[in-house]
């Protein structure tokens, strides 16, 4: 099986074609700290109105790439692999410079079923998909329901606590674990490696800069590069020797899929191997975290819908949809042109990239109206793409819609007067919208009985 790694190129200068609309000059999605206050959606909403295809620079004489912010135009570029590649140039915004790339990260990274195209990617999400159907999903929702339990045990006599610590980033550990097999003794670990995987952007971007003069390296900083360094190589030694067991001895579990796949007649090489278990350690979390604790946050600021649930279960399901729309944990996705391509009147030259930023196209009024408006009733919230669309699509949504509804189902039953105090952290990374801190109130369960 090939590698992506071996001919994965960053993109061709441009805009080729002249931009038929202006770059908003004030606008930088580049800037990681800059989404540390969240997604800019004052931002997004300027560039759907003034320019939905926009031609964006990168810093450091990086090749730049074309914007999408509008409903259409994402669904477009989502839902046409032929005439846009995951494969030519990976989904992350830029490669990074070849003297700070980690190795490892890098090549697992590129080397995944996220960044394949055509029959090999087919194939590779066909091994995955017993572990990821409604059946499956409905033998797994008695587990989830009975840990989101223990999880809220452990918060109830509290009163108060960070709702990421104790409970967000647990949920989705649990969930992955189970699916993957992992021992119980093992699962605490994951929630490090994954602090230190969404803090690699940031890494790079101190490697850059004292590359380039703009600062000067620190022991504090060096240490926590030695930090994640030391990280990153365990979680891939661990990810390793669990697949190299479940290849001699497969179980019924998710590990035992991947260590076992077959592609283009063969057994995934070990790049592959460290592809699929960042992929599934990093995705499989990540985003389930990020939308419970997003959920949190607008319930808190719009009490009328926490209220209309609490009085009608009915809803929960849809509300889901609602929160994935407003929350959009995965920020954006890349692509690159295979030949020149038309999108919204806006010509895209072959090799070039174009950006899609999902929170954005969640946010189109010409698809959902009123749309920064959280409603938990809105008619059409199912048809929001926070999980892509096309042959892509998130594999693990209905695992996130899952462990999403078992969590505020029992939630606002146990502390229904819950609320998000305003304190909060979210880690500088562009790619995910990464809440590293929320901290939440609520009566104490014993106290609330008394009462």
């Amino acid at each position: 099986m090939h590698l992506v790694s071996d001919n994965i190129v960053e993109g061709r200068a441009g805009p080729t074609y002249p931009p038929v609309r202006p770059t908003l000059p004030d606008v930088d999605l580049t800037d990681i700290y800059r989404f540390t206050k969240g997604q800019p959606w004052d931002d997004f909403r300027r560039m759907r109105e003034t320019a939905p295809v926009m031609w964006h620079p990168m810093p450091r004489d990086g090749v730049g790439f074309w914007a999408l912010t509008s409903h259409e135009a994402v669904k477009r570029v989502n839902g046409d692999p032929e005439g846009f590649s995951s494969e030519k140039g990976g989904i992350l915004m830029a490669l990074g410079a070849e003297e700070t790339r980690h190795p490892t990260l890098f090549s697992a990274s590129t080397n995944s079923m996220i960044n394949l195209d055509g029959r090999p990617h087919r194939e590779l999400r066909k091994e995955h998909m017993p572990y990821f159907t409604a059946t499956y999903m409905k033998g797994l929702r008695d587990r989830v329901s009975a840990e989101v339990t223990r999880l809220l045990d452990g918060m109830a006599p509290t009163g108060k606590c960070d709702f990421v610590e104790k409970f967000a980033q647990r949920l989705p550990i649990f969930t992955l674990c189970e699916m993957l097999g992992v021992p119980v003794a093992d699962r605490e670990r994951f929630m490090q490696w994954i602090h230190f995987l969404e803090m690699a952007q940031q890494i790079a971007v101190e490697q850059m800069d004292q590359l380039a003069g703009l600062s000067e390296p620190t022991p504090q900083i060096a240490a926590f590069i030695d930090m994640f360094n030391a990280n990153v190589a365990e979680m891939f030694e661990y990810g390793r020797a669990m697949l190299a067991k479940r290849r001699a001895d497969p179980q019924a579990d998710l590990m035992s899929a991947i260590a076992n796949a077959q592609v283009e007649g063969g057994k995934l090489p070990d790049e592959y191997l460290d592809g699929a278990w960042l992929l599934i350690v990093f995705a499989g979390n990540d985003t389930t975290r990020n939308s419970l604790s997003g959920a949190m946050k607008l319930f808190t600021e719009n009490p009328e819908q926490k209220a209309l649930l609490q009085a009608d279960g009915g809803l929960l399901t849809n509300a889901v949809h609602e929160i994935t729309r407003m929350v959009s944990p995965v920020i954006y996705m890349r692509r690159t042109a295979t030949r020149d391509v038309d999108v919204c009147g806006q010509t895209i030259a072959e090799g070039e990239k174009a950006i899609m930023y999902y929170g954005a196209a969640n946010r189109d009024p010409a698809m959902f109206p009123d749309p920064d408006r959280f409603d938990i009733r809105r008619a059409n919230a199912e048809k929001n793409i926070a999980f892509g669309h096309g042959p892509h699509i998130c594999i693990g949504r209905m695992t996130a819609q899952l462990q999403l509804e078992e969590a505020y189902r029992q939630i606002f039953a146990r502390f229904p007067d819950i609320r998000w105090t305003g304190e909060i952290d979210i880690a500088p990374n562009n790619f995910v919208h990464a809440v590293k801190r929320l901290e939440v109130e609520f009566t104490p369960e014993a106290t609330a009985r008394a009462a």
